[in-house]
């Protein structure tokens, strides 16, 4: 399983809320900044720790996973729109809309203002069977994590632009069946007037795709590993040797199994 260093943790922390401040500028309406960093503060434990999913062969689901993949989308939004200019694409959103849906598209993952969405799962069967690293908390009334998201921000009074909204409530494509009516529609009137939808869409499963990809290598890397580990004990084992010869032995023998195991 991927694991994050505290320094990294930290590291991402610091990039989203220095994101925060260099994108959304002090003198906009309703001192949008100063609720955001609010509402940031008032989070910054849980949400440091927060996974992006339960299930460690979906993305991240690992502690410091949800902020890594926050600015793993926000960097694939801002890549994705400029390929969408480059060929021929109406924008008709600013940056700064584009970065705050992006970041606060996963916000309802937090969980609501005194309990996390996600806890350890302590079952080691659904740990080992299911790959079932957290579940979901059962003390949380339940919520779409976008319905959360919308929540979260309206309960510290977070002002938003029309696109801003569109944007953040509709990342998730048809993944959310609540979505279908934004999408397919066969009214024109009804169209989605704006392509920020579409390329946010595309960044959360880029990002996603990616950090599932980064996951396997790590786990096809690991288990060489261990193939190679067991192999050195294996021929550890095989070798003859005299009496004279056993204590040196069983001191080989028992570091090539701490090297193995020790760590697990």
């Amino acid at each position: 399983m991927k694991e994050l260093t505290p320094e990294q943790i930290q590291e991402n922390w610091n990039k989203l809320i220095q994101l925060i401040k260099d994108t959304f500028p002090e003198d906009y309406p309703d001192n949008r900044r100063e609720k955001l960093l609010k509402m940031y503060h008032y989070f910054e434990d849980r949400m440091c720790m927060a996974p992006a999913s339960g299930k460690e062969h979906y993305h991240n689901a690992h502690i410091g996973g949800y902020v890594e993949h926050v600015l793993n989308v926000i960097n694939c939004s801002v890549q994705i729109k400029e390929l969408w200019v480059k060929n021929g694409a109406t924008i008709n959103f600013t940056d700064e809309e584009l970065i705050f849906a992006a970041m606060h598209h996963d916000l309802g993952k937090v969980g609501d203002m005194d309990n996390d969405y996600y806890i350890p799962q302590d079952n080691e069967w659904f740990r080992k069977n299911r790959g079932e690293i957290f579940a979901h908390n059962p003390q949380l009334q339940y919520m779409s994590v976008t319905d959360r998201a919308l929540f979260l921000l309206g309960h510290f009074k977070i002002p938003m632009s029309q696109w801003e909204y569109i944007g953040l409530r509709l990342t998730d494509g048809l993944y959310e069946e609540a979505n279908k009516s934004y999408y397919i529609s066969y009214n024109p009137d009804w169209r989605l007037r704006s392509n920020i939808a579409y390329i946010l869409h595309q960044a959360d499963s880029m990002a996603t795709h990616i950090e599932n990809d980064v996951w396997r290598k790590g786990e096809e890397q690991e288990e060489v590993e261990v193939k190679e580990r067991i192999h050195n004990i294996k021929k550890a084992t095989n070798t003859t040797t005299d009496d004279s010869e056993d204590e040196v032995l069983n001191k080989k023998h028992q570091d090539l199994f701490d090297e193995l195991f020790g760590d697990k």
